[in-house]
């Protein structure tokens, strides 16, 4: 094992397109959808806009900071930059929140899709093993990873686009309510919404995470990421609306395999379409679960590099270069909380650590452009002030949104991060 060992520097802006992409395709095959449970088609339209709107502003500024820091900490390496080592580790603690939570929710929705295909596999052990089969992947190198995420991110996209083209033929517009008058809007509902429309979007900022590992990290991640961001707006738009004319959008509220069950009412449980969509479909549930566990991996090893975990952590095998005891060690929380938790649940707290730590990322973009002016920077967000303070505000209210949905695991988390901070300023007075 090597401890200090520097990881392979083979990735290009295709793999990054294919990391990013495949972070989040999972978001368009479920999880979205139970926005509808506590919205109106409208309602939920609205708060799908909000925060896509905040993700392309957000990704302006991010791709800024991910170029000019090319570190496996991404978030973490940025706000101990721009705030000190305290804030870097509860940047690192929320982005481990969101990392570690999201993969369990879509092993869930896996297991969901693989029980639809075979009902005689039960959901629940088809997703644990499946969860257990990626883990085993990701301990095999960088550059297999990498390939293995763009082949499953490109066959995914494949399978949304096979959705859109079935879906056409039964496309009727009619289905969408007209817009309602503003006075009988719920704004409540919208804002209860916001947790799953992020879910279209959440983890794409975890291509910094791969940083250490790109070939040419100023020209590289700009192009990778803001064509994954572009991707993903497009699909999630298609998928939305699309839906929403085809079928009752309380129907598949609370389903975690909506596309497939939209299907089969389309064309009836004897058509074979569905069942080709959901075999694609799993592809898409792959690339996310396994390009998410690349990145809290590679998130645990730059923190314990830091100082901020255990040493172990940070060791790399000798051969592939993995971080294998990161690997491995987040997988076994994320398969603790699977056992404990539900799919809606796992996506608010996962989105409650997102929230956090794009607010936090956005005060270090701040302070850096005025702490550090003359800091290299091969990509510069447009604007400035301007966006970056319009994403501070629509990530407020975003983050406002996730913790009143579910205050109760929102203060859970609080809690033991604070309980991490006050643990490590008194370990830093010691020393």
């Amino acid at each position: 094992m090597k401890e200090d060992g520097k990881m392979h520097k083979v990735l290009h802006s295709v793999h990054l397109w294919g990391i990013a992409v495949g972070l989040v395709i999972s978001g368009d095959y479920f999880g979205w959808n139970f926005g509808w449970s506590h919205a109106s088609f409208w309602e939920f339209s609205m708060a799908v806009v909000w925060i896509a709107t905040f993700y392309v502003i957000f990704a302006l500024c991010f791709t800024e900071l991910a170029a000019s820091i090319p570190q496996s900490g991404g978030p973490s390496a940025y706000a101990k930059r721009a705030l000190g080592d305290l804030f870097g580790l509860i940047t690192g603690y929320l982005v481990l929140v969101e990392f570690l939570l999201a993969p369990p929710a879509i092993a869930s929705a896996l297991g969901g899709y693989i029980h639809f295909l075979f009902p005689v596999i039960p959901a629940f052990g088809a997703g644990m093993v499946m969860f257990c089969f990626l883990l085993l992947i990701n301990l095999t190198g960088i550059k297999q990873t990498a390939r293995f995420e763009l082949l499953v991110t490109i066959v995914a996209v494949f399978g949304l686009l096979f959705y859109l083209v079935f879906l056409w033929p039964h496309v009727s517009f009619d289905r969408i309510p007209n817009f309602p008058v503003v006075s009988s809007i719920s704004w409540s509902s919208a804002f209860l919404s916001i947790p799953f429309a992020i879910w279209f979007f959440l983890a794409v900022e975890g291509v910094a995470l791969a940083a250490e590992e790109v070939r040419n990290p100023a020209r590289d991640i700009p192009i990778g990421y803001t064509a994954g961001i572009f991707t993903l707006l497009c699909l999630a738009g298609l998928i939305f609306i699309f839906t929403a004319s085809v079928v009752d959008t309380k129907e598949i509220a609370e389903l975690d395999y909506p596309l497939s069950y939209v299907l089969q009412k389309l064309y009836g449980r004897e058509e074979i379409w569905p069942f080709i969509f959901t075999f694609i479909g799993l592809f898409g549930l792959v690339a996310s679960l396994f390009g998410i566990i690349l990145g809290n991996s590679r998130l645990i090893y730059a923190m314990a590099k830091e100082g901020y975990l255990p040493t172990y952590l940070s060791k790399l095998s000798s051969g592939s270069l993995v971080p294998q005891n990161a690997v491995l060690s987040g997988g076994l929380l994320g398969i603790f909380c699977m056992c404990f938790l539900d799919t809606a649940e796992l996506i608010t707290i996962s989105a409650l650590g997102a929230c956090g730590m794009y607010l936090l990322s956005l005060v270090s973009y701040f302070v850096l452009r005025k702490k550090e002016p003359q800091m290299p920077r091969p990509y510069k967000a447009p604007l400035y002030p301007i966006l970056p303070g319009i994403a501070l505000v629509l990530g407020i209210v975003a983050c406002g949104s996730v913790f009143v949905s579910e205050p109760y695991l929102g203060l859970g988390v609080l809690g033991f991060g604070l309980l991490l901070g006050i643990g490590f300023y008194f370990k830093n007075r010691r020393n």
